[in-house]
């Protein structure tokens, strides 16, 4: 597998970034969709992105350098060096989210229906760059049988094909699963406006799809004896589901103001009704 694409004056241009990058376009281009649904202006929203997307890069490699720094304790100039891979995408989601919640602060704009909009192109653009671990025969799983690889394309069967053994593609497995919660988030976005259900329905679908999938990885970034990937996709179902709960509270209140404010009405009604025949 080779994980340069082409060179330019000597410097090796490789899949992986190729990969960030598409993806990162395709979602700022699916943000006209998701701004036009949340009534929000589509110009702020890519220049957040400008501030955003390299800050969020950093977060990623800082996030990924912290629990893998016995890697690059002996060669510290290797932490900069990001073409071969090493972003983790939990720290590119907080530094971007803090960023967003800066910004939207500073412009005095939601930042529920900010990150709402987000949302999908942050997934599918995660979607699309998991294939550059693949290109870079990295975030894979354990060993697998020849019987059970056949059933995928040749292609990902020679991609992971390491050493003559064969690994589960655990960044396919991702990317797809990624896929359909993109999918889900665009249905939720066109068809409800509850602010903030669109972006954590993606912090909570995105983290069910990490944990199970982390648990077949073999590289995960270690907190202890635990993976870290898998407790903060924990986190991330745990504040997903608190905030459908919160949700289902205000609404249940709003029905049952709405109701009693009906109920008043129609009685007030009935009393000047009965006075006028008096």
């Amino acid at each position: 597998m080779n994980s340069t694409a082409f060179s330019i004056l000597g410097l090796a241009v490789r899949w992986y970034g190729i990969c960030i990058a598409v993806g990162a376009l395709l979602g700022i281009l699916t943000a006209k969709y998701s701004c036009r649904q949340k009534d929000i202006s589509y110009s702020s929203f890519t220049d957040l992105v400008l501030i955003a997307l390299p800050i969020g890069l950093v977060g990623a490699r800082i996030y990924y350098v912290i629990f893998a720094f016995s890697d690059y304790k002996d060669n510290l100039l290797d932490i900069f060096n990001i073409r071969e891979g090493g972003l983790a995408i939990h720290g590119g989601i907080i530094f971007g989210l803090l960023t967003a919640f800066v910004y939207t602060r500073i412009k005095k704009i939601s930042f529920l229906k900010v990150a709402d909009a987000a949302a999908p192109s942050i997934i599918l653009a995660q979607a699309i760059g998991r294939w550059g671990n693949f290109f870079n025969q990295e975030a894979h799983g354990g060993p697998v049988s020849y019987d059970y690889i056949k059933h995928f394309p040749s292609f990902i069967q020679k991609g992971m094909n390491i050493g003559g053994i064969y690994y589960h593609p655990t960044f396919l497995y991702e990317s797809l699963w990624n896929l359909c919660v993109f999918a889900v988030l665009i249905l939720i976005i066109r068809k409800n406006k509850t602010d903030g259900l669109t972006a954590f329905t993606y912090v909570g679908l995105y983290s069910v799809g990490r944990f199970i999938i982390e648990g077949l990885r073999t590289d995960s970034l270690m907190a202890g004896p635990f993976r870290a990937a898998q407790l903060v996709s924990l986190c991330g179902v745990i504040i997903w589901i608190v905030f459908l709960i919160i949700r289902s509270v205000q609404s249940r209140r709003m029905h049952k103001d709405s109701t009693g404010s009906i109920d008043n009405t129609d009685s007030a009604d009935s009393t000047d009704s009965t006075d006028s025949i008096d």
